[in-house]
């Protein structure tokens, strides 16, 4: 999700129906979560790449409205702006009372999970990227004592985090910002990470980065999907506009249905599908699962 383009001006307009018709999709939901790939502040210098993306606090506005309950912000844009925008995105998301991972003003609140409480099923939700820019990984990257991301490359404390989520919680869930862009099947560097993040005690492992689907499925009792796609973020169209929700049953440590509800992006926005084009989409989104090594059902 950003809030670039077309979605500027939804924005500035009517943060309550930014998202458009996918909102009632996300509402659906008893915990709904978004990779929010921008700097949420109108200050600091971009940094030195070639896209760089910040929206104004009302963002958090417009995610709340929709349905959403928690956005990782560890990903190759979430410190577009420096450690202005760091600090600027962590103020405006604790005035606007909405929940962020990934992010911290020192790597323990960076790597620290968001709790939720679902009809007594307590669920812990972690962020953090695989994806940095070579030439800002050391910047961006959340320290003792340092602003920045949750970095998925010092494994030991992410893997760390997991532990300490399985312990306190019923489901844990992590979002990974991870793969390669426009790369349809999962990297060596994803297959690599999910099951150590699995056998941390991780139940759902999630994420995006790649702009086009990739496929899911389960791995050793937990649900692992590689690649969400684009959501509220400008696409070219063809496969870049190929979006969706995943929706996740869970049952404590069980993930009892995954369900992909199929959209395409149309001016910024994903618009559900109905019909004959919902019935194609998922099955071609099914069919993604072929490169990933996942099994489609619990083993």
């Amino acid at each position: 999700v950003h809030f670039e383009g077309a979605v500027a001006a939804r924005l500035a307009s009517d943060p309550a129906t930014t998202l458009g018709p996918i909102a009632g999709v996300l509402r659906r939901a008893d915990l709904a979560v978004v990779n929010l790939e921008t700097a949420i502040t109108e200050r600091g210098t971009p940094a030195a790449k070639e896209f760089t993306f910040r929206a104004p606090p009302a963002a958090f506005a417009a995610l709340d409205a929709a349905g959403v309950d928690v956005a990782t912000m560890a990903n190759n844009h979430g410190a577009d702006y420096g450690v202005v925008g760091i600090r600027d995105s962590l103020a405006a998301a604790r005035q606007a009372g909405f929940p962020v991972i990934g992010i911290g003003a020192d790597a323990e609140q960076a790597f620290r999970p968001q709790r939720f409480t679902v009809d007594g099923q307590r669920i812990a939700v972690i962020g953090a990227t695989q994806v940095l820019d070579a030439s800002l990984a050391a910047a961006w990257s959340a320290g003792d004592g340092k602003p920045g991301l949750a970095s998925a490359y010092d494994e030991k404390r992410l893997l760390a985090a997991v532990r300490a989520a399985r312990a306190e919680a019923d489901t844990v869930v992590v979002d990974l910002h991870w793969g390669r862009e426009l790369e349809g099947c999962p990297i060596d560097r994803q297959r690599a990470l999910a099951p150590k993040l699995v056998a941390a005690g991780a139940d759902v492992v999630v994420g995006s980065h790649a702009h086009v689907l990739l496929g899911g499925g389960y791995l050793r009792g937990a649900y692992v999907h590689y690649g969400l796609g684009n959501f509220v973020f400008y696409a070219r169209g063809g496969v870049t506009a190929q979006s969706g929700v995943l929706l996740l049953t869970m049952r404590g440590r069980a993930v009892a249905e995954a369900e992909w509800v199929p959209a395409e992006i149309s001016g910024g926005i994903p618009l559900p599908l109905e019909g004959a084009a919902a019935e194609r989409a998922v099955a071609a989104w099914q069919a993604l699962r072929g490169c990933t090594g996942l099994a489609a059902r619990p083993t």
